[in-house]
Order: structure tokens, then C-alpha cells, then sequence
């Protein structure tokens, strides 16, 4: 059935329940809890932070194995992985849209007004609750990768892979080479620099003024920070995304398990190596200067680029797991696997229902909470938090309908004939 659009004719509208495979779902769940832990720092805004600005660094010994966990397995780790998934989600709407006869332009189309209106929402997002929003970030990211590669061969895909990966080399980790060649490694960086949560301005107790500065923050973050991510390689895991799509990665583990089980192991066992001399640095194990533990510094130039191994090696895991669970048969712990990929097909919702349940009990300008709490039960808050989406979206799964947010985009991108096949 054609579904006219301002854009031009459709031949389908959006994803049917039956075409939904399981690794990519599950994934997003999983990832939802990572970012909600990984984002619970900046809301601990009375806490004492060390050089790097971001975790804090007093509290007691269980504080600080929470602290070392989430610089080793989550910080600067789960956003890759959302940068593939995305990338993923971007071709897969794609790829349904051509296969039933829609023209490419038009298909592209649609993902153009998707774009657009994530960029809306995230900057709406920032400015009323959290301008750490990462919604319009990659809403500005698949605008412009998505009018530049959505349409390209595969072997145009991997060709700007390859660059960007020697673009990221040269910019994040050519700094601290050079450093490093010169003896001048522990110089590199500014410990000074003003802790990375104060853009979030959850210390802040007048809300007008809250929002102003995370306004002032999302719109850096989008259309600042986004473009200079592409500059410098930021765009590989997008385009992975892309490529694995084609190749219905993430639909047949089976058929992909070797190249999965090597993501998984390198990937994961990079990511967490490179993490591990900041994480050691943290807790006070390995003694260096502080200026290569801040936000420009060598380790976590290190962290950041080692990231992007460890998100996609995080992927890779998930669908290892999503294909031996469906291929062994019923069995226990299906609700739980049903429930936590339930909160991937509303991950805008639940996303967007983290900081709905954060902001207004954390911050100075709520109930304050967040000054009294430490890294161990900031971190239970965020896993509670986290199980309340995944009770709200099974609930939704159960009754057949899809996350408040995703009905709404659905409906501003196929128009109001979204609901019909």
C-alpha cells in the first residue's frame, strides 16, 4: 500500500512487529542501562571530583570499586555502542523502504525528517531536563552521514571507514604520541580545566538559570561538537553500523559467528586494557601526573579511543547471546529477555523517561537528592530507575503498543497513516 507523503510516495510505512529481530532490541535494552549508570556522575554534583571532572573521587571502598567499574566498562564505552546501533536502525528503515519498491530518494527522504526531528527533541530534552543529551547529537550525525552514505556501495563504505579510523588515530591519539616522542607525555592535558558536569548544571538551584545554561550546553553539543566528531573519525561506528546492516549482521548471528565471537573478544578486551591505566589512576594505584588524567589528557585520549573497540565488541556479545537464546528452545528467563528488548523497541521513550525520573528528585533545583548520595547508591538509584522503564515498556509489549515517543516520530515521519502497513 502507498503511503503518500509530503516527501513522496512510500510503499510501506514503518517496521512491523514480526520483521523485529532479537539482538538489535535487546541490545538497545542492555545499552539504556549502561548510559543511565554511565550518566549518574554528573548528577552527584556536591561530590569531590578528581582530575578528569567527571567521577567523583571520595566516598568509601565500595564508592570507589563503583568509580573504578564505570571508567573501565562503561565511560566513553556505551556511546559507541549507541553509534552503531543507530547507524544500524538507519539502514535497516532503509533497506525495508527499497525493498518494497520505495525509490531510494524518497526512502532517504523519510530519514532526513527523522533526523530533523530528533534534533528538535534532543535540544527540547537539554534545555528543560539534561543537556548531556545525546538525541540530537546523532540526530545531527545521520543528517549528514545519511545524505552521504545512505545511498553509497559497500565498498564505498568501507573505504571512508578505513580513513576515519586513520582520521581518529591522527587527531585523538597523535597528540599524545608526539608528547610521548618528545618526553613530554605528563604535560599533555589541563587538570584545570572546569569539571566536564558544570555544563550539566545540576548544582544549580534556580531552574530558569539551569535550563539557560544547558541550553547553552545542547546547542554546543549539536551543532558544535557533532561536526567536529566527523572531522575526526567520529563517523566509523555509524558507518560500521551501515555495512552490518547490509549484511544482516545483527538479524543472522548464526551466519556471522565467527567475525562476531572475534569482535567480541578483541573488542571488549581492548576496551577494557585501554580503560584500565585511567581507572588505576583513579582510585590512586598508578601515580601520574594529573594533567594526563583530565578530560585532554593521554589517558583518557586512551579511554576514548579504545571505546570504540569495546562498544563494538559489547554488540557482538549481545548477539552471540541473542542467537544461543534463540536457538536452545523455551526455557527460564524469557519475561527477562522479553522485557529488556521490549525496552529497546521504545528506547526513545525510556531514554528520554531517565532524566524524567532524574532531573527533578537530583537536581539543586529539584529535590536536591543527588548532594547526598555517593557513587554505590547513585548507582542503585540509576539501576531502579532503569527497572521501571523495563516494568513500563513490558507493560506496553504486553498490550501491543509502542513507547509515547516512538508513536509520535513514527507518525511526524510516515505522516498520519503511520499506524497502517
Amino acid at each position: 500500500m502507498t503511503i503518500a507523503t509530503e516527501e513522496g510516495p512510500l510503499r510501506r510505512g514503518g517496521v512491523r512487529p514480526g520483521e523485529r529481530a532479537l539482538a538489535p532490541d535487546l541490545a538497545r535494552g542492555i545499552m539504556l542501562l549502561g548510559i543511565v549508570l554511565s550518566n549518574t556522575a554528573f548528577h552527584l554534583w556536591a561530590a569531590r571530583r578528581g582530575p578528569s571532572g567527571w567521577q567523583p573521587v571520595d566516598g568509601s571502598w565500595l564508592d570507589h570499586a563503583v568509580q573504578f567499574t564505570m571508567i573501565m566498562v562503561l565511560d566513553l564505552r556505551i556511546y559507541p555502542l549507541f553509534a552503531f546501533l543507530f547507524g544500524y536502525g538507519m539502514m535497516q528503515v532503509y533497506l525495508r523502504q527499497t525493498a518494497a519498491g520505495t525509490d531510494g530518494r524518497d526512502a532517504a527522504k523519510v530519514l532526513r525528517i527523522r533526523s530533523l526531528w530528533l534534533i528538535v527533541i534532543g535540544l527540547t530534552h537539554a534545555t528543560l531536563l539534561m543537556s548531556g543529551d545525546i538525541i540530537g547529537f546523532y540526530g545531527v550525525l545521520s543528517l549528514i552521514l545519511g545524505l552521504a552514505f545512505l545511498r553509497r556501495s559497500e565498498r564505498a563504505l568501507t573505504w571512508w571507514i578505513w580513513t576515519g579510523v586513520a582520521l581518529m588515530a591522527l587527531v585523538t591519539a597523535g597528540p599524545a604520541v608526539s608528547a610521548l616522542l618528545q618526553g613530554e607525555l605528563s604535560t599533555l592535558g589541563d587538570a584545570d580545566a572546569d569539571a566536564g558536569f558544570k555544563a550539566y548544571a545540576p548544582d544549580e538551584e534556580n531552574w530558569l538559570t539551569a535550563a539557560g545554561t544547558r541550553l547553552r550546553t545542547g546547542l554546543f553539543v549539536t551543532f558544535a561538537a557533532a561536526p567536529l566528531t566527523l572531522v575526526a573519525g567520529g563517523y566509523i561506528l555509524f558507518l560500521l553500523g551501515f555495512w552490518a546492516a547490509r549484511r544482516r549482521i545483527l538479524e543472522e548471528p548464526g551466519r556471522h559467528r565467527t567475525l562476531l565471537l572475534r569482535t567480541a573478544a578483541i573488542g571488549i578486551a581492548a576496551g577494557w586494557l585501554g580503560a584500565l591505566p585511567a581507572a588505576l589512576a583513579h582510585i590512586g594505584v598508578l601515580h601520574v601526573p594529573d594533567d594526563m588524567q583530565s578530560e585532554s589528557g593521554a589517558l583518557t585520549a586512551l579511554r576514548d579511543i579504545t571505546g570504540n573497540a569495546a562498544g563494538l565488541g559489547y554488540v557482538a556479545a549481545v548477539a552471540l547471546f541473542a542467537h544461543w537464546w534463540t536457538t536452545r528452545g523455551p526455557r527460564r528467563g524469557t519475561t527477562a529477555v522479553t522485557a529488556v528488548a521490549s525496552v529497546g523497541k521504545r528506547s526513545l521513550s525510556c531514554y528520554l523517561a531517565h532524566s524524567l525520573l532524574f532531573a527533578p528528585v537530583l537536581a539543586a533545583w529539584g529535590l536536591g537528592l543527588g548532594a547526598h548520595l555517593g557513587s554505590t547508591t547513585m548507582a542503585l538509584v540509576a539501576i531502579a530507575v532503569w527497572l521501571v522503564t523495563v516494568a513500563g515498556a513490558y507493560a506496553l509489549e504486553r498490550a501491543g503498543r509502542r513507547g509515547p515517543a516512538e508513536a509520535v516520530l513514527r507518525r511526524l515521519m510516515y505522516g498520519p497513516r503511520a499506524g497502517r502497513p
